[in-house]
């Protein structure tokens, strides 16, 4: 085996590799004639951030089998260009979540008890002592934004404090969050309880803005805010205005929206820690990411062992070319589907139909729950965050304490047509929804909660359950039209008298051009100000 080192790792990490007998190792200061020509007969590289790993350089490895990223973000390198040229790429999620646990206590600690401020003074010559007298945590209600690998790191921490932790995350079993002492409660709650509030959640469209003028008003008086997890999920002018009016309390940010940070306005502010995203940058954790990366380069090339991958597991042409459609098809009718699921997931179902359970699901499967899981997890490769992909969707939601059951039925009667059923069991209640494929590549919408009703997965949709009585077909279609939003399809259903679904429901579900975020939300709130509607969600699938 040759394993290329395009950047510099730990000694640990090199150390890994030249355990294995026969195996040559290129370092970067060994690269003499471009990474190009080393990776003519490479079949491992191994890069941080900095090479880019494109599909142009990717052409020149003819032999490359896995591509291990030192970190968790891999926007340097071509996903699409290393699938397709049948190549792995891996990346260390989680590796760092200690070091972004500790982080947040300490910028905790050092709010509380004004440890910048006492530094400061003291190199400056004063003994400000009676300014300086501080608050506990013990006894403090910690809220914590996010129950990934961070958020519960934070949660054991902050217990050994003494603190009460309560915890918002709709994508975590409430036995692994009773088994680290945090209660589960909504987003409301957390906002008004918290004394301190942290936040570790990737970036959603969900969770972009979470901290804004209206959840700052229903704060809790005085609330210190932390954020190691994304800039974006802020509305800087709302957290500056909290901050000046004393609502909140202070805050201590290792991310920003831009970075660098420049010409900032908490630069001024007293009650504001700043650090520049250093969380994960620890001498410990980045020798753990080296030496994980480079285990899962070894046993994918020794056992074909797929860890932590960040892209399709290997598939002939032929294999791949069949299961495509039916994998898009998944992520987009679980994305479709988290939407509507109550309370906190505990169980997903799913029953394959038809021609897709005589294959290999399992890509299937965790497209399913990757999408499932979107609305709450980070896709981009944050380091704080808990990404979530088509490979270690499964992994994580076993993690999470969510059960996952498969049902195959390969008969279907009257054809040889797939159907894909999802079921999300919670604690408050199920959704359901099933979808197949049209047309070699057109994932379709088949039923929601017991209501046949068949509407493209794609786009921006306007999913509305209501009264079924005159009138509101129409007014739907003025309020859309009011706001300026064309409508590209329009799919309507009726309920059958059932268990599940009363009789008088029914479901449109609207295909929309949105021309502005602003435009679908206006629309959103109009229509449920309807009296005949119950309920309405806007779900972004993006475009095929």
């Amino acid at each position: 085996m040759k394993i290329v080192l395009a950047e510099k790792v730990s000694p640990a990490t090199l150390a890994v590799f030249q355990q294995e007998p026969g195996w040559q190792i290129v370092t970067p200061d060994q690269i003499k004639n471009g990474l190009a020509a080393e990776l003519a007969d490479a079949d491992a590289l191994v890069v941080r951030s900095a090479v880019q790993a494109d599909a142009a350089l990717l052409s020149a490895a003819p032999k490359l089998r896995v591509i291990g990223r030192a970190g968790v973000g891999v926007d340097n390198i071509d996903t699409d260009a290393a699938t397709r040229q049948g190549i792995v790429v891996m990346n260390t999620p989680g590796a760092n979540a200690v070091a972004v646990a500790e982080l947040t206590l300490g910028l905790m600690i050092s709010m509380g008890r004004s440890i910048p401020r006492a530094n400061s003074t003291m190199h400056a010559g004063k003994w400000d002592k009676k300014s300086l007298q501080g608050s506990e945590l013990r006894g403090k209600t910690l809220g914590i934004v996010g129950l990934g690998r961070i958020g519960l790191e934070v949660a054991r921490r902050a217990n050994a404090f003494g603190m009460d932790v309560i915890g918002y995350d709709p994508f975590i079993a409430p036995v692994i969050a009773r088994e680290n002492d945090v209660t589960l409660v909504g987003i409301d709650e957390i906002f008004r309880e918290s004394d301190y509030l942290t936040l570790h959640v990737g970036l959603t469209t969900q969770t972009e803005g979470l901290i804004n003028a209206h959840s700052i008003a229903v704060m809790k008086k005085g609330i210190r805010i932390v954020n190691c997890a994304r800039g974006e999920l802020i509305v800087d002018q709302a957290l500056v205005e909290g901050l000046k009016s004393g609502q909140i309390g202070g805050a201590a940010l290792d991310v920003f929206r831009q970075e660098p940070l420049k010409d900032s306005p908490y630069f001024s502010m007293e009650n504001v820690l700043l650090s520049p995203h250093i969380a994960g940058a620890t001498d410990e954790a980045q020798e753990a990411i080296g030496i994980q990366l480079a285990q899962q380069v070894r046993d994918y090339l020794k056992l074909g062992v797929v860890q932590n991958a960040v892209n399709l597991p290997s598939l002939s042409h032929e294999e791949y070319a069949e299961v495509a459609p039916y994998i898009e098809m998944a992520e987009r009718l679980g994305h479709f589907l988290s939407h509507a699921t109550p309370g906190n997931l505990e169980n997903i179902q799913i029953t394959y139909t038809g021609r897709i359970a005589q294959g290999k699901t399992e890509l299937i499967r965790n497209a399913a729950i990757a999408g499932i899981f979107a609305t709450s997890s980070n896709q981009t490769g944050d380091p704080t965050g808990d990404p979530v992909n088509r490979i270690n969707a499964a992994a994580i939601a076993a993690d999470r304490g969510i059960r996952i059951q498969e049902d195959k039925k390969e008969f279907v009667s009257g054809g040889t047509g797939s159907v894909l059923k999802l079921v999300l069991h919670s604690s408050e209640g199920d959704a359901s929804a099933s979808a197949t494929v049209l047309h070699g590549n057109s994932p379709r919408l088949l039923s929601y909660d017991g209501i046949d009703i068949e509407a493209p997965l794609n786009g921006t949709l306007v999913a509305i359950r209501n009264h079924d009585v005159p009138g509101v077909i129409g007014r739907i279609g003025t309020i859309l039209g009011e706001h300026s939003l064309n409508i590209a399809n329009f799919a309507l259903g009726r309920s059958v008298r059932s268990q599940r679904v009363p009789q008088g429901q029914a479901l449109a579900v609207v295909q929309i051009d949105v021309p502005s975020a602003g435009a679908a939300a206006g629309a959103i709130e109009a229509l449920r100000k309807v009296e005949a509607i119950a309920s309405v969600r806007l779900v972004e699938l993006g475009k095929l």
